[in-house]
């Protein structure tokens, strides 16, 4: 028997805490990545270190935290109680070891079994845990899990609280980079669900008074509020709710027990029932659960006693039962519901006029639409049958296991030579390809009637099953790859305009991408190096001159490069530029801006930035 297939003792290992969770990180904190998505496990081992301060501040010590991130190495200091001194070492090395297995000390806390700072400690090249309290302190230090020091002190004049030092390990986050913007977006949403508690980050103060109606208030730009936000309270449940004036799929932000619940749970399932129902009662009209919600642009937050979750990463409620004596998660949440919003409608006869009108508005456009849906919907199903468009992958965010599919990924791209290289190097299980023909239309100021009467807008509507909502998206990453040309960028600023119209949630909530290709091959008979820009092409040179003469290639689209050659560049090497929303400007200014009618403003801004180009260049070459 070959000795590969032989099952004996030797066969029998136990692995400990570390090395399980450093050979199979994605069970404790979702997909790795490099920094370039909000839910890449660094930004993940940041959470894990952060809920532990937010759960010191929920029980009443601990105003301010401070964060640090400078290059790869991230400081979170509180000013909590501060680990008890002689667990400080067990607290992040031993699992299922922590304070909040005792309900009545962390009763309605965001972690409850007691991996998080573990994860955290084996997934970095250096982890520190640093604790003060009743004048003493004690920390201890790691490698990739292994203690290598530990520290006491019978007297500090520290503050009492925790610090934590951690650097995420290059052999595991790939060429990984913190981008502030997403940090800041966590730690807003933090400060939201936390009024009193002050967040410092590289210097800067977040800070919330209104809660989620600060939420709202910085989702939705006020120009394109149909009402006033709506916001209510009650003992373990806040809701904040506006409908949007050029929206028009369903919008949510939802938590339990501050955690971000992205993939939504029993709660939000709850509350989308809820707003319907008694909006109904209110207008004593069974109008269509889909034209009341449509536009709508919402939040809602509960605590809940002892929360399942569908994940480790904590991004789907599964909890049935509020805990305690308080009745199920739905009766809860309705009944809430109910009471306060009506309350509220009965009060404010301007937004329920609004809101009314926007209700029939919608039914008038269903009706309209429903025609060209089903025609739209045949004939994307006819396309499907035929292969045409999309080259699917074999998992999806619609599977069961929805949290393990975060790397599902569809490739939009142009022409079928780039789609080619594309989808014969693709990872088949995790990667699709839709292919478009030629340039899409520009949607800007079109109604939703283009999206079913143009044939590929209508496919890759369908293809992403986002007509109604983003809950069932398919794939987690949108990725836009098209040539680093002119008309690449065009066809990239086309598409961007089409999910800003239509889908802005689906920007907002970090799944669009541009994927970066390189510009220039550098390579001797020892060594290929691929630049993605003209230094990087330089420092190629200067590097292989040193061994030979180099050969340099220019590609000048994506289908002069091989399949065998494209592996490189969506595999684990993978380049995303995330599509971010500028929060200052509207989506109507942004669009009206660069998709509108030629304007003064508009070419003078192309002329400045075409002038500071050239000066880049020019000084580049000098």
């Amino acid at each position: 028997m070959d000795q590969t297939t032989q099952y004996t003792e030797d066969n029998i290992r136990s692995l400990d805490w570390k090395e399980h969770i450093r050979m199979r990180p994605g069970m404790y904190i979702g997909k790795l990545g490099d920094g370039s998505s909000a839910d890449d496990g660094i930004y993940i081992l940041l959470k894990e270190v952060i809920d532990n301060s937010i759960d010191e501040f929920v029980m009443g010590t601990g105003k301010t935290i401070e964060i640090s991130i400078q290059g790869n190495k991230v400081i979170v200091r509180d000013y909590g109680r501060g680990i008890p001194l002689g667990k400080v070492v067990d607290v992040v090395s031993k699992m299922n070891t922590g304070g909040k297995y005792d309900s009545r000390a962390f009763k309605k806390s965001v972690g409850l079994n007691g991996v998080g700072t573990k994860a955290v400690n084996a997934l970095s090249a250096y982890f520190r845990v640093e604790s003060s309290r009743d004048g003493k302190s004690a920390a201890a230090e790691f490698e990739k899990g292994n203690l290598t020091n530990q520290e006491f002190l019978d007297e500090t004049s520290r503050r009492k609280g925790t610090k934590v030092s951690f650097v995420p390990d290059e052999t595991i986050f790939k060429n990984y980079k913190y981008r502030n913007e997403y940090v800041a977006k966590m730690l807003k949403n933090y400060v939201y669900l936390n009024p009193g508690l002050t967040i410092v980050f590289n210097g800067e103060k977040f800070i919330s008074k209104d809660g989620l109606k600060d939420l709202l208030s910085d989702s939705i730009h006020v120009d394109d509020r149909l009402y006033d936000i709506i916001h209510l309270k009650g003992d373990d449940i806040e809701i904040a709710l506006t409908h949007s004036r050029t929206q028009y799929s369903e919008e949510y932000h939802s938590f339990v027990n501050g955690q971000h619940t992205t993939q939504g749970g029993t709660h939000q399932a709850a509350y989308r029932e809820a707003v319907v129902k008694t909006i109904r009662e209110f207008y004593n009209k069974n109008f269509e659960a889909s034209d009341i919600r449509k536009s709508i642009v919402s939040a809602i937050s509960i605590k809940v006693m002892e929360p399942v979750f569908e994940s480790q990463t904590k991004t789907k409620l599964g909890s049935t039962e509020m805990g305690g004596k308080l009745p199920t998660v739905r009766t809860y949440i309705n009944d809430f519901v109910k009471n306060k919003l009506d309350n509220f409608l009965h009060k404010n006869q301007e937004t329920t006029e609004k809101l009314q009108r926007k209700i029939l508005q919608a039914e008038r456009e269903r009706k309209e639409l429903s025609g060209i849906r089903k025609l739209a919907k045949d004939r994307a199903k006819k396309a499907s049958l035929h292969n045409k468009k999309l080259r699917d992958c074999r998992v999806h965010l619609t599977d069961a296991k929805k949290e393990n599919n975060l790397e599902s990924t569809l490739f939009i791209t142009e022409g079928d030579s780039a789609s080619g290289s594309i989808t014969k190097s693709r990872n088949v299980n995790t990667q699709a390809v839709f292919s478009l023909r030629g340039k899409p239309l520009n949607s800007y100021n079109m109604t939703k009637k283009i999206v079913y009467e143009n044939e590929e807008f209508n496919l890759l509507q369908a293809a992403l099953n986002i007509e109604e909502s983003m809950e069932d998206l398919r794939y987690n990453n949108i990725v836009i790859a098209t040539d680093a040309d002119v008309d690449g960028m065009h066809i990239r600023l086309l598409l961007i305009t089409f999910f800003l119209q239509f889908f802005p949630e689906l920007i907002k909530e970090g799944h669009l991408y541009i994927l970066q290709t390189p510009l220039f091959r550098v390579r001797n008979k020892k060594e290929t190096i691929y630049c993605y820009s003209e230094q990087e092409r330089k420092d190629a040179l200067i590097k292989l001159s040193k061994r030979g003469k180099p050969e340099i290639t220019r590609f000048k689209g994506l289908g002069e490069i091989s399949p065998d050659e494209f592996v490189h560049f969506i595999g684990e090497d993978i380049r995303l530029d995330p599509v971010m929303l500028d929060k200052e400007k509207s989506i109507e200014e942004l669009l009206s801006f660069y998709m509108g009618k030629n304007t003064p403003d508009r070419q003078k801004f192309i002329i400045n930035n075409l002038k500071v180009e050239l000066d880049t260049i020019e000084t580049t070459k000098a």
